[in-house]
């Protein structure tokens, strides 16, 4: 799978953490469960949390058509999706080269919305297929209603790179010769265990697919 061109608001400075290969880069928005969205509003600038979900070369994002977002966003809006995973704390033996491993992305792009029902359908059984795999032939099906009252869009991964830490920390040389202890604390992230719905029905049972939240 070819690179991504960097391009003057993409290229990362710092060569030895920068990466445009687009598997990669389509790797980390997969595994990251959320984006942080930023825009300008009115001359304001703005940043918004909110779920993500990847289909081909494009980022989708959704949510409500009344909001102030998603009427720019359906209008084509100017927009920057940053995702970060943390994976660990870089510990050295000065504050100053103290770090962290983490794997990034930033993509620029301009929105474009989805106005096809079959379409918009698709990138919301998207998400769903995301966040809990294997749920979704256990669910009813979304009403066009609902499918109508929900704004989806997207931005093509066209302006995207990575940033990635890896590796134990860096010191100045005269400071390995310190006894301080230096080293890697890795950050994991786990679910926790289903909690039911107070009002479940009682002929419901767990289904197979949280048996993924318990690996």
């Amino acid at each position: 799978m070819s690179d991504i061109t960097p391009t003057d608001r993409t290229t990362v400075r710092r060569e030895e953490r920068s990466s445009y290969d687009r598997s990669e880069i389509e790797a980390i928005l997969d595994q990251a469960l959320f984006c942080h969205v930023g825009f300008v509003d009115d001359g304001r600038p703005v940043v918004i949390p909110m779920l993500h979900a990847r289909l081909g070369e494009h980022v989708y994002l959704h949510g409500s058509p009344a909001t102030r977002m998603f009427r720019l966003f359906k209008k084509g809006h100017d927009v920057s999706v940053a995702v970060t995973l943390m994976d660990g704390l870089v510990l050295a033996r000065s504050a100053f080269d103290h770090s962290a491993n983490y794997r990034s992305v930033v993509l620029f792009g301009r929105t474009e919305a989805i106005e096809d029902l079959d379409e918009r359908t698709a990138v919301l059984d998207a998400f769903t297929d995301k966040l809990v795999p294997g749920r979704r032939p256990s669910l009813r099906p979304m009403t066009e209603k609902e499918v109508r009252a929900t704004a989806v869009v997207r931005v093509p991964m066209i302006e995207a790179s990575a940033k990635i830490r890896t590796g134990p920390p860096v010191d100045d040389e005269a400071d390995y010769a310190l006894p301080i202890w230096a080293g890697v604390i890795p950050i994991l992230t786990s679910f926790g265990e289903p909690i039911p719905d107070p009002r479940q029905h009682p002929d419901a049972t767990e289904p197979d697919h949280l048996g993924f939240f318990r690996r």
